[in-house]
Formats: structure tokens, C-alpha cells, sequence
């Protein structure tokens, strides 16, 4: 099993991409954990292995790695042979160059001294309504995430075991070198995974690791005034890091329903608004609710036509993190009737009978221009 391809192993194919990597990984985790098949040799082993072949394609540097030269870019040496993790002379270079290009190379905020490997950061996207988005609130989300294992308390040790000791790949290094050429390449250790060091007697329940796979519930609060894209982020309660190293982050994305009134622009609302022919003629009021749960009433001027938008100052969305609020923007839409009764319609053909044109100038207007074009008397 130790020469099987890791693609193989964790069922995927070559194009896989990080999402359905690590899906397909808890999934055989599951079935292969030495704690569903107590004293099964095999189960163990492949266990190990599935293990393996995961750190290895999480990490895009690896991958590559191991797409290019398969598992030999974790040899001693790697390819083209050359120097191990214990020589020397090259550490004030190495150093010079994590420093100038920090988290690009994989260290900075993503390692700590002595090579500790700072929790994955995890996204979670929340889909919210816009009343929540206009009032906010206190939601609770489950998260699947690798937490610090209870029983060795993040060590990776067992409990009375001898616990760390150096790592004999890299001399407690964190790092092996392989010459390519004129060329020294410098990447992570594959025994210790940077850390320096390896756990002799590991915790049963983590593997060494740490940390295991967990569902957690988390209070999440909703600002007033998020709107779509808004990210807020959770410190800490990404993965846990390997053998106590401090956790990612997590972030969460809001996305807002679409509402089926209002629509929403930053701070202002808009809706349209049906209203009678007889309102739009005569003029009136209308009487429209907000999200501020406040009856708006709107007046409406005599003539009005459709597509004319009316301001409601101050009853828009509330400004993020801010005071104020922005507006709402009513569109009138005139609603030609379509059930008349006998005595409207009598009222309607005795209001025809009596219109002279200039009740309605635009229409009037347009057709004159036709009777122009075309020399019509």
C-alpha cells in the first residue's frame, strides 16, 4: 500500500480540486478509522496511508511536488539527490529568504518558530433574509473543523508516553535540502512536516496529529446593515494546528435572499408600486410598509405617471457599522382596470364623450407628430 498512487487511494482523479480532496478523505477516514475496526491490521495501515496521501494534496506545494516527480520529491534528497536535512551552511540564506518573502513560501502567519503549523482558515457562506440584514441578529451555525484532541490535549503525545523527539530526517531543521544542478532547493521536511520534531509514543485517538475531525456550533452576530459579500471573521475558530500550533480563522460570507418586494442598492430600497388610474388622475395617498416595520404614508400628485419614483426619506437600510439610514424609492406603476362594472364603464364612456385632448398632451403630442410625418390632415 505504501507504493499505491495517492490519487488512488483517496478515490479521486488527478483534477480533483480541494473541496472534493478532502470529502473524499473523511469519507474512507471514516470507514478505515482503527476505532471502527479495533485489531484489523489492514484498516490501520490503510489508515496511515489515506493520512498520507492527504497531507500531501491539501498542501499546493506538495502537490505539485508530487505531481512532478510522484513520491520521490519526499525522498531524502529528493530528485537529483544531494544534501539532507542536517547539513549546514546555507542557513543564513534560507533565513534571508523566508524573510523577504514571508507567507508567499508557505511561513510568516502560517508557521510559527520552530516550524508549528497554524490552522487551515475556514470559509462558511450564511444565507440570511433581508429583514435580518435590516435588524441583524444572533445566529447559530455548524461548522466541520479539526479541533484540538481532548484526550492529549492538542500534544499529539500519549499520556505517559515519551512524547516529542527530534526529527532524525532533518535534525530537528524543519526543512531538507536537495541539490538540482547549481541549484539548492530548500522545502519542508516530509518525515515532521516542518515541525522538527515527531511524537514517539502518539495519542491513540488523534494518530500524533493533535487534533480531530469535529462538528461544531457556533454564535454567529449579524451586524445591522450587512448587505451581500459582507465577510465577518471569527478568530480562532478555523482548524485547530498540528500539535497545539494556534488555529485558523473562520469567515463568514453573507448572502442575502432576494426579497419579493424591495430591492436593494446599498443603503436605499426601492419597490414598485401599483396604483388605481382613478389615484393617478386625482391624486391621493398611498400607504406603504417598510422593513423599520413603520406604515409610510406617500402622497401622490394629481397626473402622475407610471415609472415616476417618489422618495421616502430615512426608511431605507441602515447604514453598516454606522448611524443613519439611507432611503426608499416608491415607482409608481398605473393599473389600467380590467373588471368594470355596467355603471363604471357608463361613467367612463360619458368621461370619453367629454375629452377634448388636452387631458392627455403626450398622447395628443404623438399623434400629431404622425399626422405631420405623413402630411394627414
Amino acid at each position: 500500500m505504501a507504493d499505491t498512487d495517492y490519487y488512488e487511494l483517496l478515490e479521486i482523479e488527478r483534477t480533483a480540486d480541494d473541496k472534493t480532496i478532502k470529502s473524499s478523505f473523511r469519507r474512507i477516514a471514516m470507514q478505515c478509522h482503527p476505532d471502527k475496526n479495533p485489531g484489523c491490521a489492514d484498516s490501520e495501515a490503510k489508515f496511515k496511508a489515506i493520512n498520507e496521501a492527504y497531507e500531501c494534496l491539501k498542501d499546493p506545494q506538495k502537490r505539485a511536488a508530487y505531481d512532478r516527480y510522484g513520491k520521490a520529491a519526499f525522498q531524502q534528497g529528493g530528485p537529483g539527490g544531494g544534501f539532507g536535512g542536517g547539513g549546514q551552511g546555507f542557513e543564513g540564506f534560507s533565513d534571508i529568504f523566508e524573510s523577504v518573502f514571508g507567507e508567499f513560501m508557505g511561513g510568516g502567519r502560517g508557521r510559527q518558530q520552530g516550524g508549528a503549523q497554524r490552522g487551515a482558515d475556514l470559509r462558511y457562506d450564511l444565507e440570511i433574509s433581508l429583514e435580518d440584514a435590516f435588524h441583524g441578529k444572533q445566529e447559530s451555525v455548524r461548522v466541520d473543523v479539526a479541533q484540538a484532541c481532548d484526550t492529549c490535549h492538542g500534544s499529539g503525545a500519549k499520556a505517559g508516553g515519551k512524547g516529542a523527539k527530534t526529527c532524525t530526517t532533518c535534525a530537528g531543521h524543519g526543512k531538507v535540502r536537495a541539490q538540482q544542478g547549481f541549484f539548492v532547493v530548500e522545502r519542508m521536511c516530509p518525515s515532521c512536516h516542518g515541525r522538527g520534531q515527531v511524537i514517539a509514543d502518539p495519542c491513540p485517538a488523534c494518530r500524533g496529529e493533535g487534533r480531530v475531525e469535529a462538528q461544531k456550533t457556533l454564535d454567529v452576530r449579524i451586524p445591522v446593515g450587512v448587505d451581500e459579500g459582507t465577510r465577518i471573521r471569527l478568530t480562532g475558530e478555523g482548524e485547530a494546528g498540528a500539535r497545539g500550533a494556534p488555529a485558523g480563522d473562520l469567515y463568514i460570507f453573507i448572502h442575502v435572499k432576494r426579497h419579493s418586494v424591495f430591492e436593494r442598492e446599498g443603503t436605499t430600497l426601492f419597490a414598485k408600486v401599483p396604483i388605481s388610474f382613478t389615484t393617478a388622475a386625482l391624486g391621493g395617498a398611498i400607504e406603504v410598509p417598510g422593513l423599520d416595520q413603520q406604515v409610510h404614508s406617500i402622497r401622490i400628485p394629481a397626473g402622475i405617471q407610471s415609472g415616476k419614483q417618489l422618495r421616502q426619506r430615512g426608511a431605507g437600510m441602515p447604514v453598516l457599522n454606522g448611524r443613519g439610514t439611507g432611503d426608499m424609492i416608491v415607482q409608481i406603476e398605473v393599473e389600467t382596470p380590467t373588471k368594470l362594472s355596467a355603471r363604471q364603464k357608463e361613467l367612463l364612456e360619458e368621461f370619453r364623450a367629454t375629452e377634448t385632448g388636452d387631458e392627455c398632451p403626450a398622447s395628443q403630442g404623438f399623434f400629431g407628430k404622425l399626422k405631420g410625418m405623413f402630411g394627414a390632415e
